[in-house]
């Protein structure tokens, strides 16, 4: 799968949880396996017919595994919203709709005029259907509101929640699962003075 054509060895991972029946070597979930470390594996690989091996997999090892939308980006893909629109625009209006760009912002866009001429810029000059436009906030129980992520209030240092969108709606960071706390984790967000220029 990963070298057509190419003979490849393939080293697996214990901590996968998904058992995919493409990658997945059912022998591994046995405990009384060897556990090899780095110098081990370079070794065999170096005495298993070096001149023959042409590739080397590695599979397995998801932590905290999420499902990804469709042909979305990688959430660390870029910070550079207009990259990601040259990118997703082709892609999303091939579709007869289930898509949505979701433009992840760290901190609020101060001005609303910016905010007006940014949509404004997205509608004229792209056909993308739907996008979203998501800031991420900060709310401390006696302080309220804070723009951006700020897991302790910048006044009084307590614990707050932040929120962000998932899946169509605001939540608490902290009441998402695993998989989508890794996703945020790896988000990059847009650029806002990209935005303003």
């Amino acid at each position: 799968l990963d070298y057509p054509c190419k003979i490849a060895a393939t080293i697996f991972f214990q901590n996968c949880n998904f058992f995919c029946p493409f990658c997945h070597n059912p022998s591994l979930l046995q405990n009384n396996l060897k556990h090899l470390n780095l110098t081990e594996i370079l070794n065999y690989l170096e005495k298993a017919q070096p001149k023959l091996l042409e590739a080397v997999c590695l599979s397995g090892g998801e932590t905290d595994p999420y499902y990804t939308n469709s042909t979305q980006l990688p959430v660390d893909y870029t910070a550079d919203i207009f990259e990601s629109l040259e990118i997703q625009d082709p892609i999303q209006t091939r579709y007869t709709g289930g898509t949505v760009l979701h433009i992840f912002l760290g901190e609020d866009i101060k001005n609303v005029e910016t905010c007006k001429n940014f949509v404004k810029k997205i509608a004229y000059n792209y056909k993308l259907p739907y996008y979203t436009i998501t800031p991420t906030f900060s709310i401390c129980e006696t302080h309220g509101y804070i723009t951006g992520e700020h897991f302790n209030c910048p006044t009084c240092n307590a614990d707050t929640e932040v929120y962000s969108r998932v899946v169509g709606y605001y939540r608490p960071i902290k009441n998402w699962n695993k998989g989508k706390k890794s996703e945020y984790n790896l988000r990059k967000e847009y650029a806002i003075d990209i935005i303003e220029n």
